[in-house]
């Protein structure tokens, strides 16, 4: 018989997290659009994770979000203000200090993420014009990504979990939230990684990994080690 996974963290029953995560209450609303391949991932997804943590937010799968009836019901709502978290130089960058935009601060903000690779995130934003819409908004990171279990494709990268944890450390400190379990996210972030990072360590259990982790460092030596054998065979 398969093993029997709580449908909430999709954890074993034995191992679940649920009861020891306290699910936070904030004045954003977070909307947390999941690629179809990153709800598939259930023993490393951090949107789920994420969502656990926060009383005040959902997941929606798809993606192209223009035909997604769910998605296009929050986005008129009229409750909320409606944003976009992804940078670029039209987005908002709420570390920056000085006065706060006058719209952002008209309702509680209703912020919509694309939780994907930087690939199908692009890709989904381009399928839905309404999401291209929205304002957006976007934070300087106050730290480099904590992943010690996934490369992250370049510098400045986060999981979608250390995304939501520096924007309301953002907010905070614009006034525009209340961040009342700072210490949560990543605590339950580090303790995913450290879970898997065991289990693949050891011999003796089953699963999708069947060697350890190497260390961040070492995955990115031998990146660029990789990035140069193949510049060379490209260019021999």
């Amino acid at each position: 018989m398969s093993r029997l996974n709580c449908y909430r963290c999709f954890r074993p029953q034995k191992l679940c997290w649920c009861d020891t995560l306290q699910a936070m209450p904030t004045r954003a609303r977070f909307v947390l659009l999941m690629h179809p391949k990153e709800f598939k991932h259930e023993k490393g997804n951090t949107g789920r994770l994420t969502h656990l943590c926060l009383r005040n937010s959902e997941i929606l799968m798809g993606r192209d979000f223009d035909e997604h009836a769910e998605v296009q019901a929050r986005l008129s709502n009229p409750n909320y203000l409606s944003v976009l978290l992804y940078p670029g130089k039209e987005a908002h960058n709420l570390s920056v200090a000085g006065p706060v935009a006058t719209e952002l601060t008209a309702k509680p903000l209703q912020v919509f993420l694309l939780d994907a690779t930087w690939s199908a995130a692009r890709k989904m934003l381009r399928l839905s014009p309404s999401l291209q819409r929205l304002p957006r908004i976007m934070f300087t990171p106050t730290a480099p990504s904590r992943y010690r279990i996934k490369q992250q494709p370049q510098e400045g990268c986060l999981s979608t979990l250390e995304s939501v944890h520096e924007l309301l450390l953002a907010l905070q400190r614009a006034g525009l939230d209340d961040y009342l379990l700072p210490d949560q996210l990543l605590a339950a972030f580090a303790r995913m990684q450290n879970f898997q990072m065991e289990c693949a360590a050891d011999p003796n259990l089953g699963g999708y990994r069947r060697r350890a982790y190497s260390e961040p460092t070492d995955r990115q030596k031998t990146h660029g080690r990789s990035k140069e054998r193949r510049r060379y065979i490209k260019i021999g």
